[in-house]
Protein backbone atom coordinates (compact mmCIF):
# COMPACT_ATOMS: atom_id res chain seq x y z
CA UNK A 1 0.00 0.00 0.00
CA UNK A 2 1.22 3.28 -0.40
CA UNK A 3 2.61 5.32 2.52
CA UNK A 4 0.27 8.51 3.23
CA UNK A 5 3.89 10.36 4.65
CA UNK A 6 4.28 11.19 1.31
CA UNK A 7 0.65 12.97 0.96
CA UNK A 8 1.26 14.59 4.29
CA UNK A 9 4.62 15.93 2.60
CA UNK A 10 3.22 17.64 -0.08
CA UNK A 11 0.37 18.92 1.99
CA UNK A 12 2.76 20.56 4.23
CA UNK A 13 4.54 22.04 1.33
CA UNK A 14 2.00 23.38 0.44
CA UNK A 15 1.17 25.23 3.96
CA UNK A 16 4.82 26.19 3.47
CA UNK A 17 4.96 28.57 0.30
CA UNK A 18 1.36 29.69 1.35
CA UNK A 19 2.88 30.65 4.93
CA UNK A 20 6.00 32.29 2.85
CA UNK A 21 3.44 33.91 0.37
CA UNK A 22 1.17 35.15 3.52
CA UNK A 23 4.76 37.07 5.37
CA UNK A 24 6.35 38.78 2.03
CA UNK A 25 2.67 40.22 1.89
CA UNK A 26 1.67 40.81 5.30
CA UNK A 27 1.38 44.25 5.36
CA UNK A 28 -1.78 44.67 2.60
CA UNK A 29 -2.96 41.17 4.68
CA UNK A 30 -3.27 42.83 7.97
CA UNK A 31 -4.90 46.16 6.70
CA UNK A 32 -7.35 43.94 4.80
CA UNK A 33 -7.77 41.79 8.05
CA UNK A 34 -9.09 44.45 10.09
CA UNK A 35 -10.61 46.25 7.71
CA UNK A 36 -13.35 43.39 9.17
CA UNK A 37 -11.56 41.93 11.92
CA UNK A 38 -14.76 40.50 13.55
CA UNK A 39 -15.62 38.13 10.44
CA UNK A 40 -11.90 37.68 9.18
CA UNK A 41 -10.97 36.24 12.70
CA UNK A 42 -14.05 33.73 11.90
CA UNK A 43 -12.90 33.09 8.22
CA UNK A 44 -9.37 32.14 9.95
CA UNK A 45 -10.92 30.27 13.08
CA UNK A 46 -12.40 27.78 10.34
CA UNK A 47 -10.09 27.86 8.18
CA UNK A 48 -7.38 26.19 10.52
CA UNK A 49 -10.20 23.99 12.08
CA UNK A 50 -10.49 22.73 8.45
CA UNK A 51 -6.93 22.22 8.15
CA UNK A 52 -6.84 19.81 10.78
CA UNK A 53 -9.76 17.59 9.52
CA UNK A 54 -7.67 17.36 6.31
CA UNK A 55 -4.44 16.39 8.17
CA UNK A 56 -6.71 14.01 10.35
CA UNK A 57 -7.91 12.29 7.64
CA UNK A 58 -4.42 11.15 6.81
CA UNK A 59 -3.55 10.17 10.03
CA UNK A 60 -6.55 7.85 10.70
CA UNK A 61 -4.97 6.11 8.03
CA UNK A 62 -1.48 5.08 9.86
CA UNK A 63 -3.31 2.88 12.80
CA UNK A 64 -5.22 1.29 9.69
CA UNK A 65 -2.17 0.32 7.93
CA UNK A 66 -0.42 -0.92 11.44
CA UNK A 67 -3.56 -3.15 11.52
CA UNK A 68 -3.35 -4.88 8.17
CA UNK A 69 0.27 -4.96 8.66
CA UNK A 70 -0.19 -7.10 11.79
CA UNK A 71 -3.35 -8.99 10.29
CA UNK A 72 -1.33 -10.34 7.07
CA UNK A 73 1.63 -11.20 9.82
CA UNK A 74 -0.41 -13.21 11.19
CA UNK A 75 0.96 -12.48 14.83
CA UNK A 76 -1.27 -13.19 18.15
CA UNK A 77 -0.54 -9.24 18.87
CA UNK A 78 -3.13 -7.92 16.82
CA UNK A 79 -5.67 -8.28 19.29
CA UNK A 80 -3.52 -6.21 21.40
CA UNK A 81 -4.17 -3.48 18.62
CA UNK A 82 -6.82 -1.18 18.98
CA UNK A 83 -9.74 -1.75 17.26
CA UNK A 84 -9.79 0.16 13.66
CA UNK A 85 -12.29 2.67 12.64
CA UNK A 86 -12.02 2.39 8.53
CA UNK A 87 -11.52 -1.01 8.97
CA UNK A 88 -14.02 -1.67 11.86
CA UNK A 89 -16.68 -3.75 9.30
CA UNK A 90 -13.91 -5.97 8.15
CA UNK A 91 -12.63 -6.44 11.50
CA UNK A 92 -16.22 -7.61 12.48
CA UNK A 93 -16.43 -9.94 9.24
CA UNK A 94 -13.21 -11.70 10.47
CA UNK A 95 -14.26 -12.36 13.92
CA UNK A 96 -12.40 -15.02 15.74
CA UNK A 97 -10.31 -16.01 12.29
CA UNK A 98 -8.31 -12.49 12.36
CA UNK A 99 -5.85 -13.82 14.72
CA UNK A 100 -4.78 -16.35 12.30
CA UNK A 101 -2.94 -16.18 9.19
CA UNK A 102 -5.86 -16.80 6.55
CA UNK A 103 -9.47 -16.09 6.53
CA UNK A 104 -12.61 -17.00 3.98
CA UNK A 105 -14.55 -14.08 2.35
CA UNK A 106 -17.83 -14.22 -0.29
CA UNK A 107 -18.06 -12.28 -3.03
CA UNK A 108 -20.90 -10.59 -1.48
CA UNK A 109 -19.33 -10.26 1.70
CA UNK A 110 -16.16 -8.52 0.09
CA UNK A 111 -18.36 -6.54 -1.32
CA UNK A 112 -20.27 -5.36 1.73
CA UNK A 113 -17.04 -4.42 3.60
CA UNK A 114 -15.78 -2.92 0.78
CA UNK A 115 -18.50 -0.61 0.92
CA UNK A 116 -18.84 -0.08 4.55
CA UNK A 117 -15.18 1.07 4.45
CA UNK A 118 -15.59 3.30 1.39
CA UNK A 119 -18.75 4.69 2.55
CA UNK A 120 -16.85 5.64 6.43
CA UNK A 121 -14.30 7.14 4.41
CA UNK A 122 -16.86 9.35 2.32
CA UNK A 123 -18.35 10.39 5.83
CA UNK A 124 -15.07 11.94 7.06
CA UNK A 125 -14.82 13.86 3.88
CA UNK A 126 -18.13 15.59 3.59
CA UNK A 127 -17.03 17.52 6.79
CA UNK A 128 -13.88 19.00 5.06
CA UNK A 129 -16.07 19.49 1.73
CA UNK A 130 -18.13 21.32 3.91
CA UNK A 131 -16.13 23.23 5.45
CA UNK A 132 -15.04 24.47 2.04
CA UNK A 133 -18.38 26.13 1.65
CA UNK A 134 -18.52 27.46 5.22
CA UNK A 135 -15.42 29.40 4.03
CA UNK A 136 -17.01 30.80 0.99
CA UNK A 137 -20.12 31.27 2.49
CA UNK A 138 -18.36 33.80 5.07
CA UNK A 139 -16.61 35.36 3.00
CA UNK A 140 -20.18 36.59 1.03
CA UNK A 141 -21.69 37.23 4.30
CA UNK A 142 -18.83 39.40 5.11
CA UNK A 143 -19.16 40.89 1.56
CA UNK A 144 -23.29 41.28 1.67
CA UNK A 145 -22.62 42.98 5.23
CA UNK A 146 -20.20 45.15 3.67
CA UNK A 147 -22.11 46.15 1.02
CA UNK A 148 -24.92 47.03 3.35
CA UNK A 149 -23.34 49.05 5.45
CA UNK A 150 -21.54 50.91 2.22
CA UNK A 151 -25.45 51.98 1.00
CA UNK A 152 -26.51 52.93 3.85
CA UNK A 153 -23.78 55.45 4.68
CA UNK A 154 -24.03 56.39 0.94
CA UNK A 155 -27.45 57.75 1.87
CA UNK A 156 -26.75 59.33 4.99
CA UNK A 157 -24.33 61.52 3.23
CA UNK A 158 -26.31 62.61 0.48
CA UNK A 159 -29.26 62.90 2.97
CA UNK A 160 -26.77 65.29 5.00
CA UNK A 161 -25.65 67.38 1.61
CA UNK A 162 -27.09 70.95 2.13
CA UNK A 163 -26.58 72.47 -1.70
CA UNK A 164 -28.51 75.54 -0.82
CA UNK A 165 -25.18 77.32 1.03
CA UNK A 166 -22.93 79.30 -0.87
CA UNK A 167 -19.59 77.91 0.18
CA UNK A 168 -19.37 75.23 -2.12
CA UNK A 169 -15.70 74.19 -0.87
CA UNK A 170 -17.17 72.96 2.54
CA UNK A 171 -20.08 71.53 0.86
CA UNK A 172 -16.99 69.43 -1.08
CA UNK A 173 -15.25 68.86 2.14
CA UNK A 174 -18.51 67.45 3.33
CA UNK A 175 -19.03 65.36 0.68
CA UNK A 176 -15.45 64.11 1.11
CA UNK A 177 -15.57 63.04 4.46
CA UNK A 178 -19.07 61.44 4.20
CA UNK A 179 -17.76 59.29 1.51
CA UNK A 180 -15.05 57.82 4.30
CA UNK A 181 -17.66 55.22 5.86
CA UNK A 182 -18.80 53.84 2.59
CA UNK A 183 -15.38 53.21 1.17
CA UNK A 184 -14.69 51.02 5.01
CA UNK A 185 -17.74 49.24 4.49
CA UNK A 186 -16.22 48.56 0.41
CA UNK A 187 -13.03 47.31 2.65
CA UNK A 188 -15.39 45.51 4.78
CA UNK A 189 -16.54 43.81 1.82
CA UNK A 190 -14.14 42.92 -0.47
CA UNK A 191 -11.50 41.65 2.71
CA UNK A 192 -13.83 38.97 3.70
CA UNK A 193 -14.14 37.89 -0.16
CA UNK A 194 -10.42 37.79 -0.17
CA UNK A 195 -10.55 35.63 2.78
CA UNK A 196 -12.89 33.48 2.25
CA UNK A 197 -12.61 32.21 -1.09
CA UNK A 198 -8.54 32.17 -0.53
CA UNK A 199 -9.04 30.16 2.54
CA UNK A 200 -11.53 27.99 0.35
CA UNK A 201 -8.84 27.40 -2.50
CA UNK A 202 -6.36 26.31 0.04
CA UNK A 203 -8.28 24.08 2.52
CA UNK A 204 -9.64 22.55 -1.24
CA UNK A 205 -6.15 21.82 -2.43
CA UNK A 206 -5.59 20.12 1.32
CA UNK A 207 -8.68 17.92 1.11
CA UNK A 208 -7.66 16.61 -2.61
CA UNK A 209 -4.55 15.27 -1.68
CA UNK A 210 -6.09 13.71 1.40
CA UNK A 211 -8.54 12.30 -1.15
CA UNK A 212 -5.89 11.09 -3.28
CA UNK A 213 -4.45 9.21 0.30
CA UNK A 214 -7.47 7.46 0.76
CA UNK A 215 -7.92 6.29 -2.53
CA UNK A 216 -4.66 4.89 -2.34
CA UNK A 217 -5.54 3.21 0.63
CA UNK A 218 -8.73 1.57 -0.54
CA UNK A 219 -7.34 0.76 -3.56
CA UNK A 220 -4.43 -1.34 -2.04
CA UNK A 221 -6.89 -2.74 0.56
CA UNK A 222 -9.32 -3.89 -2.32
CA UNK A 223 -6.52 -5.47 -4.56
CA UNK A 224 -5.13 -7.60 -1.54
CA UNK A 225 -8.57 -8.64 -0.59
CA UNK A 226 -9.55 -9.79 -3.43
CA UNK A 227 -6.63 -11.38 -4.41
CA UNK A 228 -6.09 -13.51 -0.65
CA UNK A 229 -10.03 -14.06 -1.39
CA UNK A 230 -9.41 -15.85 -4.69
CA UNK A 231 -6.99 -17.77 -3.14
CA UNK A 232 -8.29 -19.64 -0.28
CA UNK A 233 -11.55 -20.20 -2.47
CA UNK A 234 -8.89 -22.00 -5.10
CA UNK A 235 -7.36 -23.68 -2.30
CA UNK A 236 -10.81 -24.75 -0.69
CA UNK A 237 -11.93 -26.08 -4.42
CA UNK A 238 -8.67 -28.29 -4.62
CA UNK A 239 -8.92 -29.62 -0.94
CA UNK A 240 -12.84 -30.64 -1.44
CA UNK A 241 -11.53 -32.30 -4.79
CA UNK A 242 -9.23 -34.75 -3.47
Amino acid sequence: MSNPKHTLFWMTLFLAVVLIVGVLIHKPLMTAFMANWVFNLLIVGVLIVGIGLTYRQVFVLFPEMRWISQFRTGHSGLSVLQEPRLLKPLARQLGEESKRDRFKLSTLSLRTVLDGIHSRMDEQREITRYFISLLVFLGLLGTFWGLLGTINAVGEVITNLDMGQGDFGKVFADLQAGLLTPLQGMGTAFSSSLLGLGGSLILGFLDIQAGHAQNRFYDGLEEWLTGVTNLVDIVDEDSLQS
